[in-house]
């Protein structure tokens, strides 16, 4: 009896992990979180103002399967935001309206996405890594629900705190029409 009661508080002391995944669905411009396979939440974003593409410099919002390679801004405060990925330590100013302002500010967190399928978003032209997609937050909180980015998926502030809290790196991303 005491050696099965050993192996279970060591079996209940290792931490497990859900199996997370997103689904980003571009016509309904939302992002879903699965666990398990069931859907636990689900955020409004923004994709690409510019539609979905592949290629570099496009602007587009790329398709198909992605991951979660890194994860950037665990201990910055909310509305502080980023410059090539380096922490700038000052707050923007949050555009509640429906407003394209001359800045694209990319806030709070960063959630740098890979692409997996070779030759579609990985490599060459249209590596998703390569073209710095990422799911963050942003200044234009009042476009969120509309395609207004620049190939990134855009999310409110609180929701992307959320977000990055819950899922681990390598976590599935689809993005599809």
């Amino acid at each position: 009896m005491k050696i099965l009661t050993l192996i279970l508080v060591h079996i209940l002391s290792i931490p497990i992990f859900a199996d997370y995944a997103i689904n980003v669905s571009i016509s309904e411009q939302r992002l879903y979180l699965l666990e398990e396979g069931i859907i636990i939440r689900s955020y409004p974003i923004s994709s690409s103002a510019y539609g979905e593409g592949q290629i570099e410099n496009s602007l587009k919002t790329p398709l198909g399967s992605h991951e979660v390679k890194t994860k950037i801004g665990t201990n910055v405060s909310k509305y502080e935001f980023f410059v090539s990925r380096e922490h700038i330590p000052q707050e923007v100013e949050i555009i509640h309206e429906p407003i394209d302002s001359p800045n694209d500010y990319i806030t709070t967190r960063i959630m740098w996405l890979t692409g997996l399928t070779e030759g579609f978003n990985k490599g060459g032209n249209v590596d998703s890594f390569n073209r710095f997609i990422y799911i963050h937050g942003t200044h234009e909180e009042g476009l969120i629900g509309k395609k207004a980015s620049h190939g990134c998926i855009r999310m409110l502030n609180h929701d992307v705190l959320e977000l990055f809290k819950i899922i681990p790196p390598k976590t599935a991303v689809n993005i599809y029409l």
